[in-house]
């Protein structure tokens, strides 16, 4: 499937725009920018074994037309252009260069998947091509000395698996622990920040079970854990195999505390395909307000997100963490854009996305800021953990400050 969403100002130049002016001004203004417009790429699952991640892109793709109709940024409509990668790098690959190269884009935002990003993670860095707000939280989006083109938005895998790994040291210090995880860097770098934080305690993992993207299921990973005797689970998997996991659990009558990385925390996509009553009591951590907690009922940035969800993408899932997400890191996008009007280079986007400081969203938890700097490619560090209680998360505790744990 090829999706290509374009929302475009229809309007030109002035005749009495002398040429060789206009020739000046393109020939100053880096490809995917022009007078009218700013063509952003993007690039999602919208088939394969992630595409429930693509409610994301379509909650992109509402939020910049909303964008549009009040004017735009910089003053400037944003042509939104998004391509299916399947969650195949070698796909990804293909249209990455497609959105560069053909289209010619300014930049590509929020590009899904740690094996895809990883694909591409060198070619962008090469062309000096912003590759902004990579949907993953694997720890390498935030390498600015090597990869100055790229960074990440959502805490890093290895912070909140070593919140994950504080707490269980709390609370279940005797505790025999079983990993199911992605095998690759995506579920590795949980494996391994969870590993870090247990420190000389990380034998009460005695389990580790590793699954493919191609697997067809993890009915088999989640049986020999049981068998293993864990009576923790820390499920590090994306939404179809979460589901999965959590499902085969109870089918099973394996009944351990049970941990959900963020990734897979989706109320609709995730949980209600797993059985409601199967999810109870599993734990996670999140940044982003749950839209289903009547405690966000009268809050102002939510009252935003519904009236969007209602006028620009009615057929959205307000159950579902990925449209809140999609919002919020749009929002980042168009905050990020309005910033850089007077620089409006990829240089200067660059720049802006390194310089922020205390930004808040409408759709983040309270106390939790986006802050970067030049050698800080981190914009969010700070979770705060929470328990499913068969109906919607509750959020329990202090927020969390990740950076705090990475150190």
């Amino acid at each position: 499937m090829n999706i290509r969403k374009s929302l475009r100002y229809a309007g030109g130049f002035s005749a009495a725009i002398a040429f060789s002016v206009v020739a000046q001004a393109a020939a100053a203004a880096d490809p995917g920018v022009t007078d009218t417009t700013i063509k952003i790429g993007n690039i999602q699952p919208y088939s394969g074994p992630a595409s429930a991640y693509s409610q994301i892109a379509k909650t992109s793709k509402a939020y910049i037309q909303m964008v549009n109709e009040n004017g735009g940024v910089c003053g400037r409509q944003i042509d939104f252009i998004s391509y299916d990668d399947g969650y195949s790098p070698p796909k990804t690959v293909e249209q990455a260069r497609k959105l560069v190269e053909s289209d010619e884009v300014f930049l590509i935002f929020n590009s899904l998947g740690t094996p895809t990003n990883s694909a591409i993670h060198k070619y962008m860095n090469a062309k000096k091509v912003p590759q902004l707000f990579v949907a993953t939280g694997a720890s390498k989006w935030g390498d600015p000395e090597h990869f100055p083109w790229t960074m990440g938005w959502q805490p890093n895998y290895v912070a909140e698996a070593r919140i994950y790994a504080r707490y269980i040291l709390e609370n279940y210090p005797d505790a025999k622990i079983g990993v199911l995880y992605q095998n690759d860097d995506y579920g590795k770098d949980y494996l391994n920040g969870l590993k870090e934080g247990l420190g000389d305690k990380a034998s009460m993992i005695v389990s580790e079970q590793p699954y493919e993207v191609a697997d067809p299921t993890v009915d088999s990973q989640v049986i020999n854990l049981k068998s293993s005797g864990a009576d923790i689970f820390i499920n590090i998997t994306t939404p179809k195999f979460a589901a999965q996991a959590i499902k085969k659990a109870a089918e099973i009558g394996w009944k351990p505390v049970q941990f959900l990385n963020n990734v897979s925390i989706s109320v609709g996509s995730v949980l209600k395909p797993a059985g409601l009553e199967n999810s109870k009591d599993i734990i996670s951590a999140n940044y982003g307000k749950d839209p289903q907690d009547p405690q966000w009922d009268d809050d102002e940035g939510m009252k935003k997100w519904n009236a969007f969800m209602d006028k620009y993408y009615p057929d959205g899932d307000k159950t579902s963490s990925f449209t809140v997400y999609g919002y919020g890191v749009t929002q980042a996008l168009e905050k990020v854009l309005k910033a850089s009007c007077d620089n409006l280079t990829r240089e200067g986007v660059m720049k802006s996305a390194a310089s922020m400081n205390g930004v808040q969203l409408d759709t983040s938890l309270p106390g939790i800021t986006m802050n970067t700097s030049e050698s800080d490619f981190y914009p969010i560090e700070q979770m705060q953990l929470m328990k499913f209680n068969g109906e919607r998360w509750e959020m329990f505790g202090d927020v969390i400050d990740g950076s705090a744990v990475m150190n």
